[in-house]
């Protein structure tokens, strides 16, 4: 049972938490002034620690190094004896397990921290085969210019040892490169030891800056981390080393590891700057449900194809006012854009949809395309449109258009002439829906909660949840009420999600739409449900998704703030803010 740390905040892998020593410890962090090692048990036996409050103790370990035979390692693997005191384990991927300690020390991480697939694959065994609610130690392989990615990758603790070593040598470390002392003319770096004229500059002083620049890049990390913006700031500063961009990328097709660590929103920006943000969770998962779990619901009306707008939510745009001007409502539009692929103006505002910027410049590279047109297609193909109107300009989005009107069967008309809010291009918009029905506002309403339900609970939810809906409110501040007038959720603006009632929570349990559900012991909630409160919880719960609670005395609804499988483990934090309970 891991008592001595604690998980506060959580961006996908990376994590800000805190060893509960007797000084309490930020992590991530350097864990040398805070660890006291026990000695490896290949040179003697070693004794049982007496530890205490003050440190974190490795327990007599035998280390093993990276390549070992797993056999081996299973043969000369020690007994972790149960400890009152914060404790770390050293394991192996091959032998990573629960075995009660704090902590867990990853042996043989200088064989693998280089090697972007070794490193991917060590750190996700090991991440996996332990608990969630305890912290991963690499050690002797931080520097200022990897420890971004290594936190990214779900690394908590690491040391100065790489970082020393390399000062002694004479290199002069920061998080762009490493540089040989008689190579500087200058010292660039307002660090104590950095506040000297560069000829007087010796290596004990460097030993001292590569420690500062590593705690400062930390300090960097736990801030974006809390900002919800690691990701951002990795995809830029892994660029300065190779392996360092291959084990982000590495990271990027483990989707299962990151996705269930990815929370459902955020309040911060998505950045789009480069081709990998395709790859971010985020963007995939996007894609994944429209094409999923969206559901077309105002039929017979045709597919409208428009650009994406830089002001969001799209609609309260200049240039989506005069499509809609154009258009009349005769169509169901649905905006193309990179990096988040279609975008049904039903989930304009479900994240990430409108928290996303991207870099404009007007020319869309190859993979940009290839993506979109993979999406639209899907998107297309699982909707039934009679045909599709495209109102987009040449530059990437007609020739998108064009390659998946090749690919399916419906029916492309292309109006722009020149740019899309030219008065001959709005004409031809309008020529094209001529004698089209107009789709009504309450049509849209029902569509949007609808489609949300489907977006953040299942294939098939917004016709499970809201069978019979009563619309009540103004666009975007949406709310659902049942045939009877009881208010059953209400959309959230700033997240484009749905915010349950007790009634929408026991309609959700009642009906057969996929229920994420938290089980807890006989206790009311008060606020919060804290993890050793849970008896179980459903796998697919992602941090911020929409929960019910039940329990023997309590009945409730709110937002998960940790993953399902987490919470089923963890025996410290917040697993569920509660929004509304009730006694049982």
């Amino acid at each position: 049972m891991t008592e001595y740390f604690e998980v506060h905040a959580r961006d996908a892998a990376a994590r800000v938490g805190e060893l509960r020593l007797a000084e309490s410890v930020r992590t991530p962090t350097l864990a040398d002034d805070v660890v006291a090692d026990a000695g490896s048990e290949w040179v003697q036996r070693r004794d049982r620690p007496e530890g205490d409050e003050s440190a974190l103790t490795v327990l007599p370990y035998r280390g093993f190094p990276s390549g070992t035979a797993e056999e081996v390692q299973e043969s000369f693997a020690p007994d972790y004896p149960d400890v009152d005191f914060p404790s770390a384990a050293v394991v192996s991927p091959q032998t990573a397990a629960d075995y009660g300690a704090d902590a867990y020390v990853l042996s043989g991480a200088p064989g693998v921290v280089g090697h972007g697939a070794a490193f991917r694959d060590a750190v996700v065994d090991t991440r996996e085969a332990i608990p969630d609610d305890t912290a991963l130690y690499l050690s002797g392989v931080a520097t200022p210019r990897n420890v971004a990615v290594l936190v990214y990758a779900g690394v908590d603790l690491v040391d100065a040892d790489r970082a020393v070593v390399r000062g002694t040598q004479g290199r002069y470390l920061t998080t762009e490169g490493a540089y040989d002392l008689a190579d500087l003319d200058e010292l660039p770096c307002s660090c104590p030891a950095c506040q000297q004229p560069v000829a007087e500059f010796d290596r004990e002083d460097c030993v001292d800056h590569n420690v500062n620049a590593l705690k400062a890049e930390l300090g960097r990390v736990r801030r974006r981390i809390r900002d919800g913006r690691l990701r951002d700031y990795v995809e830029g500063q892994a660029r300065h080393e190779a392996w360092v961009t291959a084990a982000f990328r590495e990271f990027d097709q483990q989707y299962g590891y990151l996705e269930e660590r990815t929370p459902v929103m955020r309040d911060s920006l998505l950045l789009s700057a480069t081709e990998d943000a395709l790859r971010r969770v985020e963007i995939q998962r996007f894609a994944e449900r429209v094409t999923t779990r969206y559901q077309k619901r105002l039929d017979g009306h045709p597919l409208l194809l428009v650009p994406c707008s830089a002001k969001k939510p799209y609609s309260e745009s200049q240039s989506h006012r005069q499509f809609q001007d154009a258009a009349s409502y005769r169509a169901h539009v649905v905006s193309m854009t990179s990096p988040i692929g279609v975008v049904p103006q039903e989930l304009e505002l479900t994240y990430p949809a409108q928290h996303y910027d991207s870099v404009v410049t007007g020319r869309w590279s190859e993979e940009e395309k290839d993506f979109v047109a993979r999406v639209l297609k899907r998107y297309i193909d699982r909707t039934d449109y009679p045909r599709v109107v495209a109102h987009v300009p040449d530059e990437g989005y007609r020739d998108i258009c064009e390659r998946v009107a090749g690919e399916v069967d419906v029916p492309f008309e292309f109006t722009v002439e020149d740019h899309p809010t030219t008065d001959e291009s709005l004409g031809e918009l309008n020529a094209a829906l001529a004698g089209e029905d107009k789709i009504w506002v309450e049509e849209r309403e029902k569509a949007t909660l609808r489609a949300v339900a489907d977006y953040v609970v299942g294939d098939g939810a917004g016709d499970e949840l809201f069978d019979d809906l009563t619309v009540q409110g103004r666009y975007p501040k949406l709310q659902a009420l049942d045939g009877g007038g009881e208010q059953l959720a209400a959309l959230v603006p700033q997240y484009g999600t749905l915010s349950l009632t007790l009634a929408g929570a026991r309609k959700w349990v009642d009906c057969d739409a996929p229920t994420k559900r938290v089980e807890i012991d006989a206790f009311v909630p008060e606020g919060s449900v804290l993890a050793p409160g849970v008896v179980a919880a459903d796998d697919d719960i992602r941090v911020g998704d929409e929960v019910v609670v039940e329990g023997p005395e309590a009945f409730a609804v709110g937002r998960a703030a940790m993953p399902g499988p987490a919470m089923a483990a963890a025996t410290r934090g917040m697993a569920v803010d509660v929004r509304h309970c009730e006694q049982s």
